[in-house]
């Protein structure tokens, strides 16, 4: 009797833990298709790209220069900071080193969000580096900037144009204080957008 009862109580919990691991949900480990990329001077274009990460479950890319820009060097008024020269000088856009060029798995995505903030009327040149040193065929590429008065204008265009690959969408501006759930909004309006952009990069 007191070995059928072991029996009985041994199947039982057996089952038990068969029954748990059935209905344990499957792994979510799998990578990301999509990037968000951006170059933050002030915090503000940082915001909005974290948003977007969150919204749309993407991995995120700092565009990082080696020599990062202090207040002094973003102070526009000033005719002697750095972001005066190099605007009045365009050659030394296009040297702002990074600390790297190329995310890893860069081959993975599919679909990458550029963000960076409108300076004198075009995208912040950190990013320059980023976009002429990668390879954009069959991703969808969405501008995205940050800026108090400033629109998108041709810097999502001046990008492409620069790029020379990708299929690049419209984008859109941001302020600093542009709520969270616009910045949801305008990435589900997308979807259709994105995944024609994407069949056309596969033909």
């Amino acid at each position: 009797m007191k070995k059928l009862l072991a029996f009985v109580l041994t199947l039982m919990l057996t089952l038990t833990a068969v029954s748990a691991f059935a209905e344990a949900p499957a792994g979510t480990d799998a990578p990301s298709k999509t990037l968000v990329v951006y170059y933050s001077a002030t915090g503000s274009t940082e915001r909005i790209a974290n948003m977007i990460a969150a919204e749309t479950g993407a991995d995120v890319f700092v565009i990082t220069p080696q020599e990062p820009y202090t207040d002094e060097d973003l102070d526009w008024t000033d005719d002697n900071s750095r972001v005066v020269y190099e605007h009045e000088h365009p050659e030394a856009q296009n040297e702002v080193a990074l600390t790297e060029i190329t995310p890893e798995n860069w081959d993975n995505y599919d679909t990458i969000y550029i963000g960076y903030p409108i300076w004198w009327g075009v995208a912040a040149w950190p990013v320059n580096q980023f976009v002429t040193g990668n390879d954009f065929t069959g991703k969808a590429v969405i501008p995205f900037c940050t800026s108090a008065s400033s629109g998108l204008g041709q810097s999502g265009e001046l990008l492409a144009e620069a790029a020379g690959t990708g299929e690049w969408l419209e984008g859109a501006r941001f302020s600093y204080g542009t709520e969270e759930t616009e910045v949801q909004d305008w990435v589900r309006s997308l979807a259709d957008a994105i995944a024609q952009a994407q069949a056309g990069a596969e033909n």
